[in-house]
């Protein structure tokens, strides 16, 4: 039995051959984008390249792969970063073979973005040589320049700041990063904040101008005061460490008013039905002298009250023509507990009474 062969499409070959020839291409493309990438993300130089050293005071946030540039140009990037036994920084760089250094070559620190990275910056110096510096030379402290403190700046802009929004503090940051690095490409820009700045705080003159009146003021009269001042703080002081040096006389003394308010608190609740009714009768006798025709009898009796005691008087200075007889003379009360006191610690009732004999004549005329 003869087996039959397959033959095969000619068109399915065909449609095989372009989709690997497709999948070869994308591969090809895609390899060569992740390697350009690789290059841009890892800084990679094919180019010839020649190897410095840097010393400086701070590199905070100068890490390896950072840029060297010159003139905003990158010619190379930082290798490495370490500590020196002195408490400085030195940075290892490379740059491109076609890049001449001299010994009049200032390297410093810039900021390249607001999120804090760095770049590392060369450029030629005023003064100096301007002999080759040989590859692997290293670049000495006095020529470079750390990275503008983000920090002392901003600490001396706050009060600006909080007059701003955030996004105008942030533009505002921004240029003055550049500014004092020395890109005056955005002086202009820098101006035109300061001055939108300044319009606020002018908004706001009249307000800023009656604090700074009325600080004035104080300030004035605690000068004037001066002496009256420090004396009041010295008398303060002497009466803060009179009662420190008297606390455990005070102390006592506030437990002896805690006892002397619960006497007095005793003493008004057993005297108030008394001091109740005294004040009902002296309501009556206010009502009974508060009319006209009584006032007028007792204007009448104290004015000629003294007349007639002057008169009795000059009688009886010559004998015994009167007798008054006081026989007897009778005081009831109570005496009030005293605590601490022996056999006083409760309230006494007491009575008296007194058999007392005046005569005019000498003569006792009492019964008993």
């Amino acid at each position: 039995m003869t087996k039959r062969r397959r033959r095969r499409d000619p068109r399915l070959d065909r449609r095989t051959a372009g989709a690997l020839g497709r999948l070869l291409l994308f591969l090809v493309v895609t390899g060569i984008l992740t390697a350009m990438l690789a290059v841009i993300i890892g800084n990679v130089s094919f180019l010839s390249t020649k190897t410095y050293k840097a010393v400086f005071a701070d590199v905070t946030s100068l890490v390896k792969g950072d840029d060297v540039r010159i003139a905003g140009v990158r010619v190379g990037n930082v290798s490495e970063v370490r500590v020196d036994s002195d408490s400085t920084a030195e940075v290892t760089f490379t740059v491109d073979e076609g890049v001449t250094l001299t010994h009049s070559t200032l390297a410093s620190l810039r900021y390249r973005n607001m999120i804090g990275q760095r770049y590392l910056s060369l450029s030629e110096g005023p003064e100096g040589s301007s002999a080759r510096l040989q590859p692997g030379s290293t670049i000495p402290l006095a020529r470079t320049q750390p990275a503008l403190d983000l920090t002392v700046l901003f600490a001396g802009f706050k009060p600006l700041f909080q007059a701003l929004s955030p996004d105008d503090t942030n533009q505002l940051a921004y240029e003055l990063i550049q500014v004092f690095q020395g890109e005056s490409g955005t002086v202009e820009s820098l101006l035109g904040h300061t001055a939108s700045l300044t319009q606020t705080l002018a908004d706001r003159d009249d307000l800023i101008g009656s604090v700074i009146s009325n600080l004035t003021a104080v300030l004035t009269s605690f000068n004037a005061r001066d002496t009256e001042l420090s004396s009041t703080i010295s008398t303060l002081q002497q009466l803060v460490s009179g009662l420190k040096d008297d606390r455990g006389v005070l102390t006592g003394s506030l437990d002896d008013i805690a006892a002397l308010s619960t006497e007095t608190a005793g003493l008004l609740t057993e005297i108030r039905p008394d001091l109740t009714s005294d004040i009902a009768h002296l309501r009556d006798l206010t009502d009974a002298i508060g009319t006209k025709k009584a006032r007028k009898a007792l204007d009448s009796t104290l004015k000629i009250l003294p007349i007639k005691i002057d008169r009795i008087g000059r009688t009886t200075e010559y004998g015994s023509f009167f007798n008054f007889y006081v026989c007897d003379v009778g005081i009831d009360g109570r005496l009030p507990s005293l605590s601490g006191v022996p056999g006083w610690e409760k309230a006494r009732p007491f009575k008296t009474t007194k058999r007392v004999t005046v005569t005019g004549s000498g003569v006792s005329r009492c019964a008993g």
